[in-house]
């Protein structure tokens, strides 16, 4: 377009130099200046030659002449052909449009050239003041002087003061978080899997491993099943003169006894066993002879006291735990009591107690005492079946959500019940774990068939077992068979 705006001029094309045959003559006509463009001065042009003898049209044709297209020539000075050829005005006038605005300003575009209303000046008669000047501007647009906007008074402060002086400064409103219920949710699962997962590592390496199985000539078979040999000691180890005044353990004695010996076995299928072994079974023990049953523990330990069990029995015995008098008191006291019915009073000064009849809560003192005492009319058999009601109580509550669900519980039922028990090489918190699901699962309580009492020399009173109920008895439960109805004791069950 060479500059030219085709809303405000004619339409424009260059053209050859005159002088070439069939050319049109230029149009005596000027071209109309870009608008707002001062006007540059020229040389008066010469007349065109005519040169209508050039065109195919007969001179003598009536028809009305057409206007040809305006003609502007490369070769002529004086009339810029673009925007960038007009040289730079020292002071513009100020309702001059930019050069690189080329476009009128939205409010001031021109209508079609047919449809546009002339301006008020070209309407008066004479545009601009001279003689054939532009006839498409737009209106002139009138300068609006700058204002500047007020300054913006900042808001005043909120009422309030820092820790360290000066007022608070305010706040904006701040987006609101969006809750993620579900990853609340998700962690406090994940959390409560991984809680047991640490408290049985926990157990599993802190607790007390001692050579508790013997290897020896002639030992019993592996039998069907699972058999663990429960132990209760009445050591002192570990417990300081108030603590021994408070149990009433007694400071008098030395080594280490038994006063709870219990067989349990745990079938294939089916419910598990608890048989009771009286601490004054009169038994075969290796390198002693013919003694009471603790006695193997007093003079051989653990490893003496399985073995004697295996012998007399004839029950291979696959795991082994012991637990003393205060490990005892702590694991009561840390699920807060057990809570006991009794038919009739009991009180033992020996073992320390005082107990009503009735229901009541045992703390750890009270229930060390309560499993010990012999002060009944049945004494020892009378205790076995204190100690089986004592221990399904104790599992019951130590099993129950109450105490897990609490941390304030659980945990230090972990922390007192590692530290106090002992267990054979083999045994880990998986085995335990299967101990106290068969303890807490309606188990057979039974005893061992009792012949009889009899004053022996060198040993006081003992108990004797019925030879030939106590042989089928140990048969049928080491071949992991159920234990005929008549064969079960009664007495303390």
């Amino acid at each position: 377009m060479n500059g030219d705006d085709p809303q405000h001029f004619a339409r424009m094309r260059r053209e050859p130099p005159p002088g070439h045959r069939g050319e049109r003559p230029p149009h005596p006509q000027q071209p109309m200046a870009n608008p707002g463009q001062p006007q540059r001065s020229s040389p008066p042009r010469q007349p065109a030659p005519d040169r209508s003898r050039d065109f195919d049209r007969p001179v003598n044709d009536d028809r009305p002449w057409i206007e040809p297209t305006q003609v502007i020539r490369r070769d002529e000075s004086g009339q810029a052909l673009a925007y960038s050829q007009v040289p730079p005005s020292r002071n513009p006038d100020p309702r001059q449009r930019p050069p690189g605005n080329r476009m009128p300003p939205p409010g001031n575009r021109v209508p079609p050239q047919g449809d546009r209303m002339p301006p008020a000046r070209e309407r008066s008669g004479n545009p601009q003041g001279r003689p054939g000047g532009p006839t498409g501007h737009a209106p002139t647009q009138q300068p609006v002087p700058h204002r500047e906007a007020p300054p913006r008074t900042p808001p005043p402060p909120l009422p309030g003061k820092r820790r360290g002086g000066g007022d608070r400064p305010p706040r904006g409103s701040r987006p609101r978080r969006k809750r993620h219920w579900f990853r609340w949710i998700l962690s406090l699962l994940v959390v409560l899997l991984l809680l047991p997962i640490a408290a049985a590592i926990y157990v599993d390496t802190h607790l007390t491993r001692i050579d508790a199985l013997a290897n020896y000539s002639g030992r019993v078979g592996d039998t069907p099943g699972t058999n663990w040999l429960l132990v209760g000691s009445d050591s002192r180890a570990g417990l300081s003169q108030a603590q021994e005044d408070q149990l009433s353990t007694g400071s008098d004695v030395e080594g280490e006894r038994t006063d709870t010996v219990i067989l349990v076995h745990i079938p294939k299928s089916g419910r598990p066993t608890l048989v009771s072994l009286p601490r004054d079974s009169y038994v075969n023990i290796p390198g002693v002879g013919k003694d009471k049953l603790n006695a193997a523990f007093s003079v051989g330990g653990a490893k003496l006291l399985s073995q004697t069990v295996e012998i007399a029995t004839g029950v291979h015995i696959d795991h082994y735990v012991q637990i003393g008098f205060g490990g005892f008191a702590n694991i009561v006291d840390a699920v807060g009591g057990i809570d006991m019915c009794l038919d009739a009073p009991m009180k033992d000064p020996l073992a320390g107690i005082d107990l009503p009849a009735g229901c009541q809560t045992l703390n750890g003192p009270d229930a060390l005492g309560f499993v010990r005492s012999r002060a009944t009319p049945r004494a020892d058999l009378d205790r076995m079946l204190n100690q089986r009601k004592f221990l399904s109580a104790l599992l019951k509550k130590a099993a129950g959500p109450a105490t897990l669900a609490n941390p304030f519980r659980s945990w230090p039922l972990v922390r007192d019940l590692t530290s106090a028990l002992k267990v054979d090489n083999g045994a880990h918190v998986w085995n335990l774990a299967s101990l106290g699901n068969a303890l807490n699962s309606d188990p057979i309580t039974t005893t061992v068939p009792v012949g009889g009492f009899e004053n022996v020399s060198g040993s006081g009173n003992v108990l004797l077992w019925d030879k030939t109920k106590a042989s089928a008895f140990f048969d049928a439960l080491a071949k992991d068979q159920q234990i005929p109805a008549d064969l079960i004791t009664t007495v303390g069950s």
